[in-house]
This record gives structure tokens, C-alpha cells and sequence, in this order.
């Protein structure tokens, strides 16, 4: 199947692989012309525009934009919409806010262009282990990406599934990272307790290795946890600030909106916060997890 991939930062290049070595045919299209040219040796179709990739492409076109949510995502999207025809279909795979997709999906249905929204997981380890994918959208251009869709997931019925219409899998998205916000809170408390136990001179590392198998909080963040302990336990050279990019707030905004408590998401929300003023441990954990699951960028003490 043809795809156009608009957007070769880390997540969108890995992507872009996925689908290549999938048999799929890629269209590569970014404003950096080296991500361009990275693409295209992998076997990509380079395109220096928008209206070159509308002109290359046949009919119905499908183009996965993975740019950064707000500002960049709106420009590209109405630019699509301007290009596009009838019966094309444009996938936004980053985090947008789902009321911004709903509202991007009505202004292109007036068109006859369909709007799917794909929240995505799987970070830098996507591309090797496979994406988990919330789509929203209608069924027929969700039944029309299945080919790509199965590509990208982890196996072809696992860890990808329509979840509801335009909106939807942005919104699941959103839940997903609140979760994570709480769990990852809860890991990085309980590390920081046991490392203050110095009587028992603790090591982190092999109870993280402990952990990982048959206990009840055994999970890919655990693994994560190990693999960023096993390089130094100390985290001497990971500052604890901890930034957010704006789901766990979503989430809890949410929250509020439907009357339904949600302390853990609030308060891990609330220390992330906490920690670009203070110097605790369990901030550097923090940091070094969203390092190790989506190559997030650690700022250095």
C-alpha cells in the first residue's frame, strides 16, 4: 500500500522503517532535507513539498503527519486539506489533544477528506517491537489502513484497534499517558524509599531484576527501570526535572470535566511539576524512564 509519511523526527523515521521493510511503498517528506535523504537509502520515496507528494501520489492517497501536536500539526493538516481530494485520507499518529482532531475532522469531512487519529505508543522501541495504536475515525478509512496499521503493531491482531470514532484514539492516547504518569510515580517513589535505606545498602539494579519476574508489578517499565539502574545507580548524571508534554494534563482537566476523582494521575502530575524546583532521586528515575522508553531528552546536572 501506498503511505506518505510527513514528519522523519525519531518516531516518524522509525515508522517509516517499519513500513518499508513491511513491502509497503513510503512517500518521505520532512523540512530536514539529511532525514529526506536517510529515508530514501532505506528506500523511501523522497519529496522536497507537499505538492510534489500530492503529484507523485495516486488516488486515494493516505498521509501520516508526525509532527509536533499544536502549531506544527494544525499548519500541516489545513495545508493537506487545502491539497488533498475527496476520498484521501490524512492520519495524524502524535499527540493532539482530541477536541483539536474532532474539530480537524469536521473541517475536513465538509471536504470528502477522511481524518483518522492514531494515538501511538511504543517509542524508540517501535520499530523493532511494534507499535500500540488507539485509532479513531470511521470504518471505512480505519478497514483501508489495516494493511498499514497491521505493519506497524506489534502482530497483526495484537496492540493496535479501531476504539471509535474521529477523536477517540487521541482521547484513549491521553488516559494511556495519565496512567503511565501515575505508575511511573509510583516506581520512582518506591526506588527513592529503598535507596534511603542505607542500613541495608540496597542494590536498586537487582531488584529491579528481582521484580521482573513473577511479581505483581512486573511490567516494561520495570524492564526500563533495570536497564537505566544497570548503567548507574546513582543517576549521577540525570537531572531531576521531569517536563510533561501536556496528556497528563489533558487527563486530569478531564477529570474535573466528568466528575471523576482522579488523585494518583493529579498528584503524579502535580510532582512532575514539583521537580523542576527540587533535587529528589526519584525525579532523576523519572527522567532516565522517559529516556529509556522513548528516547526522551535527559537534561544534564
Amino acid at each position: 500500500m501506498q503511505i506518505a509519511m510527513i514528519g522523519l523526527g525519531k518516531m516518524g523515521a522509525n515508522m517509516a522503517s517499519r513500513l518499508l521493510k513491511g513491502g509497503h511503498d513510503v512517500f518521505a517528506f520532512d523540512l530536514n532535507e539529511k532525514a529526506i535523504q536517510q529515508a530514501e537509502s532505506e528506500g523511501a520515496v523522497g519529496v522536497r513539498s507537499l505538492e510534489e507528494l500530492f503529484g507523485q501520489m495516486s488516488a486515494p492517497r493516505a498521509v501520516w503527519v508526525m509532527v509536533p501536536a499544536g502549531k506544527p500539526t494544525e499548519s500541516t493538516v489545513n495545508r493537506l486539506g487545502d491539497l488533498l481530494a475527496e476520498g484521501d485520507t490524512i492520519i495524524d499518529g502524535g499527540n493532539s489533544n482530541y477536541k483539536d482532531t474532532v474539530a480537524r475532522s469536521q473541517m475536513l469531512s465538509a471536504k470528502g477528506i477522511e481524518f483518522v487519529d492514531v494515538g501511538t505508543s511504543g517509542g524508540v522501541w517501535g520499530l523493532t517491537e511494534g507499535y500500540s495504536m488507539m485509532v479513531g475515525g470511521s470504518k471505512a478509512a480505519v478497514e483501508r489502513l489495516r494493511p498499514v496499521l497491521e505493519t506497524l503493531a506489534p502482530a497483526a491482531e495484537q496492540g493496535w484497534g479501531h476504539v471509535g470514532p474521529s477523536g477517540s484514539g487521541h482521547f484513549v492516547k491521553m488516559i494511556h499517558n495519565g496512567i503511565e504518569y501515575g505508575m511511573m510515580q509510583a516506581y520512582a517513589e518506591g526506588f527513592e524509599i529503598m535507596k534511603e535505606k542505607g542500613d541495608f545498602d540496597l542494590d536498586l539494579h537487582q531488584i529491579s531484576q528481582i521484580w521482573r519476574h513473577g511479581s505483581v508489578v512486573r511490567s516494561w517499565l520495570l524492564d526500563l527501570i533495570g536497564n537505566a539502574l544497570d548503567e548507574d545507580q546513582d543517576l549521577a548524571g540525570v537531572a531531576p526535572w521531569v517536563s510533561d508534554s501536556g496528556e497528563g494534563r489533558w487527563t486530569v482537566f478531564e477529570a474535573i470535566d466528568l466528575d471523576v476523582s482522579a488523585p494518583v494521575i493529579t498528584l503524579a502530575l502535580q510532582s512532575r511539576l514539583i521537580s523542576r524546583d527540587d533535587n529528589p532521586y526519584q525525579f532523576r528515575l523519572l527522567s532516565a524512564m522517559r529516556n529509556q522508553f522513548g528516547g526522551h531528552a535527559i537534561k544534564s546536572s
